[in-house]
């Protein structure tokens, strides 16, 4: 008997270093598990607004997405990354205003923030980034504005708003929509592609211009567009030219497609 116990004294070792390790795993686990809880802050606030809210948001880094929905009131999310911003949404008599470049003045360290909102399909929305993409689908208020001062895409879909402007330094701009009369339309981009597409019927005074002499109008050409610059610039009128249509890129194409 006394020459067993060394046997059974290893394999209680054994056994107690696999629970030990066992443990460990766990923990581990556990530990990456409420280290991802941590790193993300949420936040959802719905607000009751007017048919025709005006809707601001300034942005630092990350995603701003806007939807139309068929509801007298925006809803906004947001994921904070860590170290967590602050974002301090504030209504006002006529619209919703969250700036994220006031609220964190002075702050270096924060993470990306990424918007959705759901908006009234007649709102306007003024929408700024330093660095993201932004997203705005179905809107068909007075003022459609998205501008990316570092790098981003901007993607603006079923978009019939009276104005609208986008504008990145880096990044594609695509916009999908139509042009109202007397709407004025404004698309520039430092270092990108912009791709406007409307319906065949679309009437609008056009600028446009780019170095790359990289122009594609397909179906809107017409004899009354001047090329100026070898192709680097095209003016005129589209139809009546009931609209104003400017979409300059400088290291990118230019190229109109019909719905």
């Amino acid at each position: 008997m006394t020459g067993m116990l060394p046997t059974l004294t290893e394999t209680s070792r054994t056994s107690l270093f696999r629970k030990l390790a066992l443990f460990a795993v766990g923990l581990v686990f556990a530990a990456l598990s409420v280290s991802g809880v941590v790193a993300q802050q949420h936040l959802s606030k719905r607000y009751p607004v007017r048919s025709n809210v005006r809707v601001e948001l300034k942005n630092i880094s990350g995603t701003i997405t806007v939807e139309s929905w068929n509801r007298d009131e925006v809803k906004l999310s947001a994921t904070m990354e860590s170290p967590a911003a602050n974002v301090l949404p504030r209504q006002t008599g006529d619209g919703l205003i969250v700036d994220v470049m006031a609220d964190n003045r002075g702050r270096s360290d924060i993470g990306d923030v990424n918007f959705k909102l759901q908006v009234p399909v007649n709102s306007s929305v003024d929408l700024e980034t330093k660095r993201g993409q932004i997203t705005v689908s179905n809107i068909r208020g007075g003022l459609v504005r998205a501008h990316v001062s570092s790098e981003g895409d901007i993607e603006l879909n079923g978009i019939s708003a009276s104005q609208v402007f986008a504008q990145n330094l880096i990044g594609n701009i695509f916009f999908d929509g139509e042009f109202s009369r007397g709407g004025t339309y404004q698309f520039q981009s430092g270092k990108g592609e912009i791709t406007i597409r409307i319906p065949s019927d679309s009437a609008f005074s056009l600028v446009a211009a780019t170095p790359t002499k990289r122009i594609a109008l397909g179906p809107f050409w017409n004899d009354g567009l001047k090329n100026l610059g070898d192709g680097r610039k095209y003016t005129g009128d589209v139809g009546d030219g009931r609209s104003s249509v400017m979409v300059t890129t400088f290291q990118g194409s230019i190229t109109f497609i019909r719905k």
